[in-house]
């Protein structure tokens, strides 16, 4: 008779030791209130380019500062609503309208991207007079 205790009574037992468990991401550190300022002016900033840097930024420091997130937010709601101007600037480029309202979103996008940047430079809140805000 086999002893139950035994390693080998078991074929299926592994012979291998137990691994340890893989380590757990540590979570980033909060901004500091002067990184928080920063990061938020520079999603405002990034509207010169186009969506991509206010959603990265938002993506990557959305929960390490509260400035930075609310403004984030802002700058990708407002970079949206002209992504949908250039879309219907696109779309009525079949008419001359188009092509000078794609030049007019473009210009309002990169003014109101200043304005915004200068605001959320000084640490004050900027809403855009217009944006559809999907992320809330």
């Amino acid at each position: 008779m086999t002893d139950p205790n035994s390693p080998t009574s078991d074929p299926n037992a592994s012979t291998t030791p137990p691994q340890p468990a893989a380590p757990q991401p540590v979570a980033a550190a909060p901004l500091s209130p002067e990184q928080d300022i920063q990061w938020g002016s520079f999603a405002h900033l990034g509207g010169i380019l186009g969506f991509i840097p206010a959603l990265i930024i938002w993506l990557v420091f959305k929960d390490r500062g509260s400035f930075t997130n609310t403004e984030a937010k802002e700058a990708l709601n407002f970079q949206i609503t002209l992504v949908f101007g250039y879309v219907i600037s696109a779309i009525l480029v079949i008419v001359f309208i188009g092509a000078i309202l794609s030049w007019v979103v473009w210009i309002l996008g990169v003014v109101f991207s200043i304005i915004a940047f200068l605001q959320a430079k000084e640490g004050r809140h900027y809403r855009y007079p217009f944006a559809v805000r999907l992320i809330k």
